[in-house]
């Protein structure tokens, strides 16, 4: 129990000590702590054995020291009689009522009830009364430290040996989890926002503003802190950006939820009113957003660049921008039949991260690079408009399947065997020089004998190539991987590559295909003084691009700045003034909650929050929406003049994530540990053993 941790050695005390030692002690003592020595009739100190036992707080213990009081006050009639410094009891004592006890327990001082006669209780005059006062201060202090109960804030929560928990959305341990978690990345939110540094196991360090980056090397337990990290991976893999937003706004969201559940407002009427707001929320949206043309460069690179405002690349932003907007032109592609557009990021824009040299240097190539180097130290290293064959087999002899035993007898059949294995390496080479290739990439080996036949062709051959680096080489060179060199035809050979040469960057040999004549794929090398800020680029990138490819299937703007959030909130406001009943708050509460964007915007920048949000309230209740907060000043601008809008899909997609997120967890009322599998946990263990505390969720 965490109150026994409380008790000292010098507290035990023994049951054989008589109650009147201990109620004189009480009456004499400063302080309620118990010495290792008692003090005997004869005025010697004899040591008491220790005991482990706990005090016991009982009425009975009480009884008796109320009613041993009287007579330690007249034995210490030198301070209590009439010539004292004390004078009589301002109040009689009256007897406490009576209450069994155990017989034979002694009284410990703990058990005296300072709200009814205790010695300080006395009328006192001059010095004495000042000693004595000082005296009951410290006892009072004492007294209370000892009795002091830990808070539920001080409980660890402990979630593996229960197996049912209490899992009210309104229970405080919940509550406590869910605003954690949006608090450790609130001030990761605008131009102005804060790094986190994140050590990992190993000894690494991770600095980083990406609230995605952040939540995803947190170690949690709680089931509610778990939803809330899985909002921010389900925001970064939809449209690759506003996750620390997500975080920030579904934690309000449940945060003005509370006082409606407190007020005993069924959780199923809050859900209904909250995706009344949702839908409601969807149509401002869609009335304050604006068309723009994917193809208008300059409006892509202004929104590109909202996005890499708040990141760590925001001192090279037009530098970003360009390698962005660049990478997504290369990899959108329509299709003709169908008329759908595809901007596969994942697949054919690829992020090649060499440590050297500046941040300047990074480009985008419109080809692939490889970690690659030639096979033979003989082959070509560069080549002009090469033909290119792609192949998914090995250029070696062919393996059994299964082990194979042959039993040669004759020194001519052991030379036999060895011709047959030339032989057929050799056809495979005669094969693929028919074709007349430049460059041959296999994802499989290359033996020996094969580089003698390829080097001899004037062929450059490079073995053990990635899967997706061979697709995203059949992309833009126009190749056809080929799976049997028996299958090899003149179709498959890709002559749309440019330039193949090897370089070397840092001290690793890398193969370029460049100058693609419709590449479809492209690599995006990245240089700079470090691995930790190249990783950090990386993600900052993978932001920017990822916005692009939203604009390219949603083309419509929004306004940043948490404009579209308080336009939200008026419209809200408004609406929910018709909403009658009790449906009309938690509407109003999301009205309140879609105010935290503006709100943290200015606190990042050391702003006045109250000022600027009564003025920018102000101004969308006259119609103005497209002002908000600039994050670098605090101040309320015009985010038409300021240039700074972000893309309306992102805004949609961190409504939808926030709100129905915060509908789910106010469903859950209960969690149950699920049964531990035959022959885990420690002995006397059984499975689905209910334990007798939980931590709430």
């Amino acid at each position: 129990m965490p109150s026994s941790s409380r008790l000292q050695a010098s507290d035990r005390y023994d049951d054989s000590e008589p109650a009147s030692d201990w109620s004189e002690r009480s009456s004499l003592d400063g302080q309620f702590e118990l010495p290792r020595h008692s003090r005997s009739r004869s005025g010697r100190h004899q040591e008491q054995p220790r005991r482990s036992g706990r005090r016991s707080r009982s009425r009975g213990g009480m009884e008796q020291v109320e009613r041993s009081l009287p007579s330690a006050l007249h034995e210490r009639s030198d301070l209590y009689g009439p010539s004292g410094p004390y004078t009589q009891l301002a109040e009689p004592i009256e007897p406490a009522p009576t209450h069994s006890r155990r017989p034979g327990r002694p009284v410990h001082p703990l058990d005296i009830d300072d709200s009814r006669a205790t010695p300080h209780a006395a009328v006192k005059s001059g010095e004495a009364r000042k000693v004595e006062e000082q005296k009951s201060t410290r006892r009072g202090s004492a007294l209370s430290t000892l009795l002091q109960r830990p808070t539920m804030q001080n409980q660890a929560i402990v979630s593996a040996p229960s197996a049912r928990t209490a899992a009210k959305p309104n229970s405080p341990t919940s509550r406590q989890q869910r605003r954690t978690v949006a608090d450790v990345i609130r001030t990761c939110l605008g131009p102005r926002a804060m790094l986190k540094m994140i050590l990992d196991p190993m000894g690494g360090i991770l600095l980083t503003n990406d609230g995605n980056a952040i939540l995803r090397e947190i170690e949690v337990a709680h089931p509610a802190a778990k939803s809330m990290i899985e909002l921010s991976r389900t925001q970064d893999e939809e449209v690759g950006d506003g996750t620390t937003s997500v975080i920030i706004l579904a934690g309000e969201i449940l945060a003005q939820a509370l006082p409606h559940l407190e007020r005993n407002i069924h959780p199923v009427v809050i859900i209904s009113a909250f995706k009344r707001a949702l839908e409601e929320a969807l149509v401002i949206i869609d009335k304050i957003s604006i068309p723009v043309d994917p193809a208008n460069e300059e409006s892509m690179l202004a929104l590109i660049k909202t996005s890499i405002g708040t990141k760590f690349v925001s001192r090279w932003s037009d530098m970003m921008c360009q390698l962005a907007l660049r990478a997504i032109r290369i990899v959108a592609q329509d299709d003709a039949t169908t008329g759908v557009k595809t901007v596969d990021l994942k697949r054919y824009a690829k992020v090649e991260k060499v440590p050297g040299g500046e941040i300047e240097d990074s480009r985008v190539l419109d080809g692939v690079m490889l970690n690659k180097d030639v096979t033979h130290p003989k082959m070509r290293r560069r080549i002009e408009n090469p033909r290119v064959v792609l192949l998914d087999c090995p250029l070696e002899y062919k393996k059994g399947e299964s082990q194979t035993n042959i039993e040669v007898s004759k020194e001519e059949d052991w030379n036999r065997i060895l011709e047959i294995e030339e032989e057929q390496i050799k056809q495979m080479c005669d094969r693929i020089v028919e074709f007349k290739p430049d460059l041959v990439f296999t994802e499989k080996g290359i033996s020996d004998l094969a580089q003698h036949y390829l080097v001899k062709a004037n062929i450059t051959a490079i073995r053990r190539v990635r899967k997706s680096d061979n697709n995203r080489i059949a992309r833009a060179t126009g190749a056809t991987i080929v799976n049997r060199v028996d299958d090899l035809r003149e179709s498959d050979v890709g002559t749309q590559c440019g330039l193949f040469n090897i370089e070397k960057l840092g001290d690793d040999y890398f193969t370029f295909l460049t100058k693609c004549q419709n590449p479809k794929a492209c690599t995006i090398l990245l240089r700079g003084p470090s691995k930790d800020i190249l990783h950090e680029i990386d993600r900052n990138l993978a932001d920017a691009m990822a916005v692009a490819r939203n604009v390219v299937f949603d083309p419509r703007l929004a306004p940043g700045g948490g404009a579209t959030e308080m336009a939200i909130s008026v419209g809200l406001a408004k609406k929910a003034r018709t909403i009658e009943g009790v449906e009309g708050w938690p509407f109003r509460a999301v009205s309140e909650a879609m105010e935290v964007i503006p709100r943290t915007l200015v606190q990042n920048c050391g702003g006045n929050a109250i000022r600027v949000l009564t003025a920018l309230r102000a101004k969308h209740a006259a119609g103005e929406h497209s002002f908000g907060v600039d994050g670098e000043t605090g101040k309320v601008v015009d985010m038409k003049d300021h240039g700074l809008y972000e893309s309306a899909a992102v805004k949609v997609q961190t409504l939808k994530t926030a709100i129905e997120s915060a509908c789910l967890l106010l469903r859950v009322d209960d969690i149950v540990s699920a049964k531990r599998p035959q022959g885990e946990g420690g002995p006397g263990v059984q499975q689905g053993e209910v334990g007798e505390e939980g931590g709430g969720a």
